[in-house]
């Protein structure tokens, strides 16, 4: 498949990004979507575990059934696509060769993954499902700036229901479901961002 150039630089992708709530009707091309997931997984996590997973829901029934998850937020039914992420740190933890890099090899890669484990063997289920949330907000930051960078709009909501989701999609009982996001074609400009500046953010020392 021939690479769709995205439209704008980070920085100018970052500056000009709006939360987007209506989009138009025309349908986001699988290929477009692919390439820019693709893109976004290569966010970084820690020991590259890559805990996080994503629904790519199209279909109009699961989008209404979202909806209602969602506490009605209309973006989710009317998106042409909408985004499920969520964080499996036990499947990770369940196939740690796919992820430590195939140069470790012998007794260090053995090493690595005991300390993993070790690692994760003394947090309950719901700060292990913290961690992992965690590592998807990296993720999800990735997925907003090239969205905007191939010109689609987008907005991620952390207000729903998570069991209804899990239900919804039959994710697994110990995953942990960060965000969703809508995203389309922009029918709207959005509102002007307000932000802190700088200096009240941020501390030099």
């Amino acid at each position: 498949m021939e690479a769709t150039l995205p439209v704008l630089d980070a920085k100018t992708a970052a500056l000009k990004r709006r939360s987007i709530r209506r989009y138009r009707k025309d349908p986001v091309p699988e290929g477009l979507l692919r390439e820019i997931l693709e893109a976004a997984l290569r966010a970084p996590s820690a020991w590259n575990l890559q805990p996080w997973r994503v629904v790519v829901v199209r279909d109009p029934a699961l989008k209404k059934a979202l909806r209602e998850a969602a506490f009605g937020q209309a973006q989710v039914e009317e998106a042409p696509v909408v985004l499920v992420l969520y964080a499996d740190l036990e499947d990770a933890l369940a196939h740690l060769d796919e992820v430590i890099h195939p140069g470790v090899q012998g007794e260090r890669r053995e090493a690595q993954k005991q300390a993993i484990q070790r690692a994760f063997a003394a947090m309950g289920q719901e700060a292990r499902k913290a961690w992992a949330s965690g590592q998807s907000y990296i993720l999800l930051g990735y997925l907003l700036l090239l969205l905007e960078a191939y010109g689609l709009g987008s907005v991620p909501m952390l207000g729903f229901d998570p069991e209804r989701v899990r239900a919804i999609l039959g994710l697994p009982s110990h995953a942990a479901i960060p965000a969703l996001v809508a995203l389309g074609y922009p029918a709207e400009e959005g509102y002007p961002s307000h932000r802190l500046p700088l200096e009240r953010v941020v501390l030099w020392r």
